[in-house]
């Protein structure tokens, strides 16, 4: 609190101040002055100086690191991207901040292992192979001829991101990272899928799963994205019940004709009906509709869904609204055992309990077909319906649906046709457009629909609850993503791990030709697999079926055919672990990899897949800490989208684009600031102001390093002054140090790297440029070279210098090394690079409180100060700090109670330090006087620091001459030197 008042000022003040602007000072004693020497350059050129670093602090580092670390075994697991073309910034996410994580490790001595992975199977590469071929109909190709160019374009992808992921400045074993398609991947990969079936994991079943017409292959749960407004021709249809229970017949009116109103979304599924389903407790309502054109129909519907009747059998004719007569009502489990005939085929068929039944929506009576829904499929198998499915592998009626459906696209003109089929029966009762929520194929963007197919699956069921035990004391970042993870797991039963393409690791199966039985025994999946071990994968398809047959099966009398079934690229990289397990096993640790970093997308992918696979075969996790990170947004916080326009490409940050004044060539350390200073627990906005604005950070960091860099000229690590040599500011500042170093470990143990970048720009900007630099300068200029006071301030530079690189060299590792190849010299032990120089160095010695709280009081007696001084310069009174001097008054003892005087008692301990802190050429302490002449020139400002004291702060110009050397207005006549300056140019020679 202050409040300011100041004497005006003369117009012959003015004229002198205006006067003193255009006099230059004297420059024969600039020689003579300490002044930084450096040549660690202002300007990053991160385009030729990045390159010169690069290959020092990755190649070489991760290299030397892993022989020579003496610290613990750390792996960060690398989940694959997928080899298929130019990676963009989400991957560049991902990878930094992997890397900051590796790096940081590094640092402090531990023994890093990172292999970079990549998923080189599925259908987006084989696609891309087809597109490459200029086939539309794969069927044309051998799946030998389809696997040989997909494995061509993956390679030819994975050189292409290998190098892009090096110009990121990522530290990894390139040259040994693994990919799902290496041979020893592969054989791995089976190993999983052979002791899963022993435990009675895997099994065959023709059951509905996700399918996607589009792609022509089973899709897991993983491998959808739900579009919301998903538009359906949905459908309330009349279901004629021609047999009765004898519950229902005792309150249904003779000659009756009974309709169940049943409504579906997807019509295209009705010619697979077979059951309606009911909820046992559930009441039922029978009704007659006024408008009805046969007068003895009556209808069912669940008594809670009575006014949504209402709507479904309105009028078209407002004036002859509907009128709904309730006859009796009944109960489901009175249902159970009616009869009804299929609308379109008048099979007669049953009406089956079910407790996933509700009234929430529909009419409460469910349309069940086996063939198309989970739900149907659980309730009719133990009854012995068969899960019919009259759809092919493109999506398309067969034969089986009827002449008029046969080849007719479901979703489309195959719905069309059966809404038309109803309407020409008389059973349709209205056709409604509903907007819903719809699972698509996340590659294709097209609709999926569940069709009944004999596909392989994994039963999770057995094991989740064990998976869910296993990552209790797994550190989850964030901890709410704990949750998601958790309920995936819940969701899942069983996990379909075969899909129908050729471009895969082949399920390991024979089946017997004539009876189509799959040969799931140890003997011959062993056997397939120590033949792919011995020949690649390619073997299943090139290799004859005898020789893929184990040799007891080879004369018993049966006829076998191989499968042509893939497994789930899930499943592919699911198993990654086990190459961690084989090659550095630590069956100590409760946990396979360290680290496990991927998008929040990953719950229901690679983690959970990771830790069904581990947990099924170890009983452990494969991650003792699971990170998770955002999507990309543009700076307006809209997704990015290659449709939309929106994406930034990392290239165009590192190297610039065509134009590079639209965008200029940032480097790399500013796309590695840029996800550093993110919260990437959420998702992230990037472009041009953010990217600006990150560059104006680190131009920032050079400035500060530079100017440290700068006055260490000369400065050598064995002359640094012992601890108790130092003055208290400079004690206060090794304080600050140990603050900082203390919340920098916090922020990169707690994989908060923003909280790291926010560290240094505080610590660079408000700790350093604002205060400690400001304040030493005149030490380091001026003093004599071999000042203690001045080499006790490049201790503390040396000390702090420490701790800024290698803080920042995990996030920026260029310019980490860059700082550090320009003081090394003054290393005792210098190193080659600082990655090897050892991490934050900040002893408990340094941790001050009381020295910090002192600070605390003069910093903000500094900052009134200013305020004063600031107004002075505005006025044009004086144009220099230096120019003032100020005088402190202070309160009387009476005046003040003892809780009060802390100031008064903090101000005299450091009388001799105030005018280095205030940066002017002197300061003096009295007391209050009180009463004041007016005087010209002066600024007084009233101060109340609470619980600390009072004061009042009076500036004025300097009496004394101004030093031709320092600048000071300490020299006791024109143009001669100051006391302080005269002896320090006398000593030269």
């Amino acid at each position: 609190m202050a409040t300011t008042v100041n004497t005006p000022t003369s117009t012959t003040a003015v004229a002198t101040a205006k006067k003193a602007v255009k006099e230059k000072p004297d420059q024969k004693y600039s020689s003579t002055l300490l002044l930084p020497k450096t040549g660690f350059p202002l300007r990053a050129d991160p385009a030729n100086r990045e390159a010169s670093f690069r290959k020092r602090c990755t190649t070489d580092l991760y290299g030397w690191q892993r022989e020579n670390n003496s610290g613990d075994l750390f792996v960060l697991h690398d989940g694959p991207p997928y080899a298929n073309g130019h990676l963009h910034l989400g991957h560049a996410l991902n990878k930094l901040i992997k890397d900051f994580i590796n790096r940081h490790r590094v640092i402090r001595g531990f023994k890093v292992d990172y292999r970079p992975g990549w998923d080189c199977h599925g259908l987006p590469i084989e696609l891309k192979a087809l597109a490459e071929l200029k086939v539309m109909d794969r069927t044309k190709l051998s799946p030998i001829e389809v696997r040989q160019v997909a494995q061509a374009s993956a390679r030819a992808a994975i050189a292409v991101q290998k190098q892009e992921f090096l110009s990121y400045g990522i530290m990894g074993d390139f040259d040994n990272g693994y990919q799902t398609m290496d041979k020893d991947f592969e054989t791995r990969q089976l190993k999983v899928f052979y002791e899963m079936m022993n435990k009675g994991l895997i099994y065959r079943a023709n059951k509905p799963v996700y399918w996607s017409p589009s792609s022509q292959t089973a899709l897991a749960e993983s491998e959808l994205e739900y579009k919301e407004d998903h538009k359906s021709r949905s459908a309330w249809v009349a279901f004629n019940m021609d047999k009765p229970s004898k519950a229902l017949s005792d309150i249904l009116p003779a000659s009756s004709s009974l309709q169940a109103v049943i409504w579906t979304t997807t019509p295209w599924t009705l010619p697979a009906n077979r059951a309606v389903a009911v909820h046992p407790k559930l009441s039922y309502t029978l009704f007659r509709a006024s408008n009805s054109a046969d007068k003895n129909s009556v209808y069912l519907a669940a008594t809670d869904r009575m006014e949504e009747m209402q709507k479904r059998f309105a009028s078209k004719d407002e004036n002859a609204p509907v009128v709904l007569e309730p006859i009796g009502q009944i109960l489901g489990e009175d249902l159970v055992g009616t009869q009804y005939q299929h609308p379109l085929t008048k099979e007669s068929l049953p009406f089956l309990a079910a407790d996933y039944v509700t009234a929430d929506s529909g009419s409460g009576l469910v349309h069940t077909a086996p063939g198309h829904g989970m739900d149907d499929y659980k309730t009719c198998l133990p009854l012995g319906i068969e899960a019919f499915c009259p759809v092919n592998n493109v999506g398309k009626f067969t034969a089986e649906a009827g002449e008029r459906l046969e080849g007719l696209a479901v979703q489309t003109e195959g719905t069309a046709k059966v809404l038309e089929m109803l309407q020409d029966k008389g059973t349709l009762i209205q056709e409604q457009p509903y907007t819903h929520k719809y699972p698509y194929d996340w590659r294709t963007k097209k609709p999926i629909i569940l069709r009944a197919t004999s596909q392989w699956f994994a039963n999770v069921g057995s094991i989740k609850e064990d998976a869910l035990k296993a990552i209790e004391n797994v550190k989850i970042v964030p901890e709410s993503s704990r949750r998601r993870l958790e309920g995936f797991v819940l969701s899942r039963s069983e996990w379909c791990i075969s899909r129908q393409r050729s471009w895969g690791v082949p399920i390991p199966v024979m089946y017997n030709e004539d009876t189509d039985e799959p040969l799931l025994t140890k003997a011959s999946v062993q056997h397939i697999i120590n033949t792919i071990k011995e020949h690649g994968s390619d073997a299943w398809w090139s290799m004859s079926t005898e020789e893929l047959l184990a040799p007891e099966y080879r004369n018993d009398g049966n006829r076998y055919r191989r499968g042509t079934d893939t497994m789930d690229v899930w499943f592919d990289s699911g198993t990654s672990w086990t190459m961690i397990e084989e090659k550095m096993p630590r069956p100590h640790l409760p946990f396979v990899a360290d680290v496990y970093s991927e998008g929040s997308d990953q719950h229901r992918g690679w983690f959970q897949s990771s830790l069904l696979t581990s947990v099924a075969l170890t009983g452990k996790a494969p991650f003792g800490t699971l990170i998770t990170h955002g999507f990309l947004l543009d700076a307006k916080g809209f997704k990015q989208s290659k449709s939309i326009g929106n994406t930034v490409d990392p290239a165009v940050v590192i190297n610039g684009g065509k134009n590079l004044q639209k965008d200029p060539a940032y480097g790399t350390d500013v796309l590695r600031l840029w996800a550093a200073s993110s919260e990437y627990t959420k998702d992230i906005a990037i472009g041009k102001t953010i990217l600006t604005q990150v560059a104006e950070s680190i131009r920032k960091f050079r400035n500060t390093a530079r100017f440290m860099l700068g006055n260490l000229n000369g400065f050598k690590e064995s002359e640094a002054l012992p601890y108790d040599q130092l003055s208290r500011l400079d004690k206060f500042m090794l304080s600050e140090v140990y603050n900082f170093s203390r919340n920098v470990n916090s922020g990169y143990d707690e994989f908060m790297f923003n909280k790291v970048f926010t560290q240094l720009q505080y610590f660079t900007s408000t700790t350093l440029s604002s205060f400690y630099l400001d304040v030493i300068k005149d030490t380091l200029y001026s003093d004599s070279q071999k000042s203690l006071e001045r080499r006790a301030i490049q201790t503390v530079l040396f000390h702090t210098l420490n701790a800024f690189t290698r803080s920042i060299a995990p996030l920026a590792p260029h310019l980490g090394e860059e700082v550090y190849e320009h003081y090394r010299d003054c290393m005792t032990h210098p190193q080659p690079t600082v990655f090897r120089s050892g991490w934050l160095d900040a002893p408990e010695t340094w941790n001050d409180q009381a020295l910090r709280d002192e600070f605390a009081v003069l910093k903000q007696l500094r900052a009134e100060v200013n305020q004063l001084l600031e107004q002075a310069r505005t006025a044009k009174v004086i144009r220099s700090s230096l120019e003032a001097v100020i005088e402190i008054q202070l309160p009387g003892t009476s005046e003040s109670s003892e809780n009060k005087l802390a100031l008064s008692r903090l101000v005299h301990s450091y009388a001799d330090d105030l005018k280095k802190l205030f940066i002017t050429s002197d300061v003096t302490i009295t007391k209050n006087s009180t009463s004041q002449s007016p005087e010209e020139d002066v600024y007084v400002r009233d101060v109340l620091l609470p619980r600390v004291g009072s004061c009042k702060l009076v500036m004025r110009k300097a009496e004394l001459h101004k030093c031709p050397r320092c600048w000071t207005f300490t020299s006791p006549a024109q143009d001669t030197l100051c006391p302080r300056c005269g002896p320090v140019v006398a000593s030269q020679p």
